[in-house]
């Protein structure tokens, strides 16, 4: 989203996908729902109108190439877009893919049925240079939930990227981890970046194991308490999500 601001788009609206039920670890091949109590405070961090749409869907079309279904999760992605086209008449819709082909094909489906540009700045970086770059950029992002091996859940979640990365760098040479975490070893929340107007912090929170493996577990964070504080030097740049171009 920074490097959308940086190529000059305007900026319109958030958009974000909210699991049913409030349940935290969704079973999907698309979205992942680890920290969304906390998304709502996004809106007000940025300053900007927040549209939010519950996922009815499951993974159901699941080959390489997608086309329509019904029931099929990636028609919860159609309904939020198309509702905020219409609300806010957006152009394009940033996304920050790196790698997932399988998602990539996904939202461009759905770009190209509501006649949205999909903007994708991060797609194909190398991924050592891009969290050098992240960390650079003064983003400060939470890891919230590992699932690969090497990552403990009672060691490392709550640490930031760069806190953490030495050691990502290290086991992606050990055992072939994504550095930037691209096939699913691990999820971030971020906290504050120069987007930002305002920065969330985690007051309390509490580790959950969602499946006790021997050599690669599952555990996330769940936010107990959260609040946004206001920040001393306000950056000029402002978030995207959808944008026009």
């Amino acid at each position: 989203m920074m490097q959308c601001v940086a190529a000059g788009h305007e900026v319109v609206a958030l958009a974000n996908l909210k699991p049913v039920d409030h349940k935290d670890e969704l079973d999907s091949y698309m979205y992942q729902t680890v920290g969304h109590q906390t998304i709502d405070l996004y809106s007000e961090a940025i300053g900007l109108p927040l549209y939010r749409h519950t996922i009815q869907g499951s993974s159901l079309a699941i080959g390489r190439e997608y086309t329509k279904c019904e029931g099929d999760e990636v028609e919860d992605l159609y309904y939020l877009l198309k509702q905020v086209k219409e609300k806010e008449g957006v152009e394009g819709v940033s996304v920050g893919a790196i790698l997932s082909d399988y998602q990539r094909v996904r939202v461009e489906h759905v770009c190209r049925r509501l006649n949205l540009q999909s903007l994708a700045y991060l797609w194909r970086r190398n991924q050592e240079d891009l969290l050098r770059e992240i960390i650079l950029s003064n983003v400060q992002a939470m890891i919230i939930k590992v699932a690969a091996f090497g990552l403990d859940p009672e060691k490392h979640l709550g640490k930031t990227l760069e806190q953490l990365e030495p050691y990502l760098i290290q086991i992606s040479q050990k055992y072939g981890v994504h550095v930037c975490g691209e096939g699913g070893e691990y999820e971030t929340f971020t906290l504050d970046c120069p987007l930002f107007k305002k920065r969330i912090v985690v007051d309390s929170s509490e580790v959950v194991i969602h499946s006790a493996d021997a050599f690669a577990p599952v555990g996330y964070l769940r936010f107990l308490s959260v609040h946004l504080e206001n920040k001393p030097n306000v950056s000029s740049y402002l978030i995207i999500f959808l944008v026009n171009v």
